[in-house]
């Protein structure tokens, strides 16, 4: 992409941005096109990362590992739904993930644990994530029992209109109350350590740094 072109996109994108200033943009697209490749766009071609090349920036550069919190933090990403995260999506995502404020956090990550988006978190959809997000520990005792009474104990902490779901109001009430709930039912946010060392590297030199590719 040419200067001129560059410098256009990072001023749109720029007008769009909560938690970026120009700097920082431009520092985020070269990034972007660095990690998709050189890629000429054509009309009708989709230039953006993929879910693999997402989820490996996730797990390398944020130290995720759970592939179901990953593949909802691409979907969150990914607000067209078309299977490729563009440019304007990288920006926009990473202004949340990374800067935003606990209002813009919290309905992020509601999203995330929102398995099939019907507006609730579910007994089931809980059970799934705790179950995948947890430890294996070896015992005799069938685990999935275990992960059932955390469901209920959860429930009982944060389903504030008892009606065995948790809304996003349900939600929104208990992380107000307690901030660590955030992030109940797995990590889909940076660890701080790993989001100020991204920063830091990004905001220096778009090239020093290894993001997974």
């Amino acid at each position: 992409m040419n200067r001129k072109k560059l410098q256009k996109l990072t001023d749109t994108l720029t007008k769009n941005c909560k938690h970026f200033n120009t700097y920082e943009v431009n520092c985020l697209v070269n990034l972007f096109y660095t990690l998709v490749g050189d890629v000429a766009e054509r009309p009708g071609v989709v230039v953006g990362l993929d879910r693999n090349a997402f989820r490996n920036i996730l797990h390398m550069t944020f130290g995720m590992t759970d592939d179901m919190i990953m593949d909802r933090v691409f979907r969150g990403f990914d607000k067209d739904n078309d299977g490729c995260i563009n440019v304007a999506e990288w920006i926009n995502g990473l202004s949340v993930f990374l800067r935003g404020s606990l209002e813009e956090k919290m309905k992020y990550c509601f999203e995330v644990f929102d398995l099939n988006g019907d507006g609730f978190i579910s007994k089931e959809e809980m059970f799934h994530m705790l179950k995948n997000s947890l430890l294996k520990q070896p015992s005799e005792e069938d685990p999935d029992e275990g992960i059932k009474d955390l469901v209920e104990i959860t429930l009982k902490k944060m389903d504030y209109d008892h009606d065995g779901k948790l809304s996003f109001t349900d939600y929104e009430e208990a992380v107000r109350e307690e901030i660590l709930l955030l992030e109940a039912f797995g990590p889909c946010l940076p660890d701080p350590k790993r989001q100020m060392e991204f920063e830091t590297q990004v905001f220096k030199d778009t090239h020093e740094f290894n993001y997974g590719i």
